[in-house]
């Protein structure tokens, strides 16, 4: 685990190009995603015959939109930047060469898929861009709310909604922990899951509330956007976090993040807060027990 914050991250001129490319990459994939998704499961909501599988657990859905908008991402990768590692929930790949000078794409096509499945409006395409194992540039699509929120490593970060209109992000300036609106999600494994149900049970007593959404990206976002004050959840994967991590450090909060090549199995813990409230909030997670990981059974 590392304190985003203090890592010392070079800009090296290019991270406006790269956030341009990782919208471009998630508009056209977010595009995708809301075209097939009527298509797929049709009016009532069933999905057609063999559209919907099991991953890990019974419970992690992937579905032929997921495949697809990565196959289609990576597709357009190869023209735009060919010869740059890729990284992909679906499709694979690896972070282990983390030179400086390399610039890894970390994508998750569908974040949220469990929303996407059931049809609520909260899923998201992610696109990130790495160097070193961390990101300088990314972009997350709310798809049904055809909104983009990007960052590039040293530019800030914004939203912009369906109108083109552009707001510049800001975390909110709460200052006691007391008064937090704190987003977390839940695992699929059983373990892992009853273990998050206790820490919850812990730190809800000393803080406003808990919101539970259902896609990290999106909730790294909300954290950006002032929408919640802060985010946590154990067992996150790189292509999960990559892009709203950036997002979210570049309108202010503070973050604590595995190692990018660091498995979701592992159950490390990723924490994004607004700055007043940042290590009052990790002290409460680190007395009751959250810091430590949870790893996957």
């Amino acid at each position: 685990m590392s304190d985003y914050t203090s890592e010392i991250i070079v800009a090296r001129g290019d991270e406006a190009e790269l956030r341009r490319v990782a919208v471009d990459l998630a508009e056209t994939a977010a595009a995708h995603v809301r075209a097939r998704r009527p298509e797929v499961f049709g009016q009532a909501g069933g999905p057609a015959e063999g559209a919907v599988q099991a991953k890990g657990h019974p419970t992690d859905p992937v579905t032929v939109v997921d495949t697809e908008t990565e196959d289609l991402i990576r597709g357009l990768l190869a023209e735009q930047r060919p010869g740059d590692p890729i990284l992909g929930e679906e499709g694979g790949g690896s972070l282990a060469d983390s030179a400086a000078d390399v610039v890894h794409w970390v994508i998750d096509p569908i974040d949220g898929t469990v929303n996407f499945l059931y049809g609520i409006p909260g899923y998201a395409v992610s696109v990130a861009a790495m160097r070193g194992g961390r990101p300088v540039a990314g972009a997350v699509v709310d798809v049904a709310r055809r909104a983009t929120y990007s960052a590039g490593l040293g530019l800030g970060a914004i939203r912009v909604d369906s109108e083109g209109a552009v707001e510049h992000l800001s975390c909110t300036p709460v200052e006691t922990v007391a008064m937090s609106l704190v987003a977390t999600g839940f695992a699929y494994g059983k373990h892992r899951r009853a273990r998050q149900a206790e820490l919850i049970g812990e730190i809800l007593p000393h803080i406003r509330d808990i919101r539970r959404f259902g896609a990290a990206a999106l909730d790294l976002c909300h954290v950006a956007a002032g929408r919640v004050d802060a985010y946590f959840e154990h067992g996150l994967n790189a292509w999960d976090w990559g892009a709203g991590a950036l997002i979210a450090a570049e309108a202010g909060a503070h973050l604590t993040l595995p190692p990018a090549t660091a498995p979701g199995s592992a159950g490390d813990l990723v924490i994004a807060a607004a700055p007043g409230i940042a290590d009052e909030l990790f002290a409460l997670l680190h007395r009751v027990g959250a810091t430590d990981p949870i790893p996957d059974r």
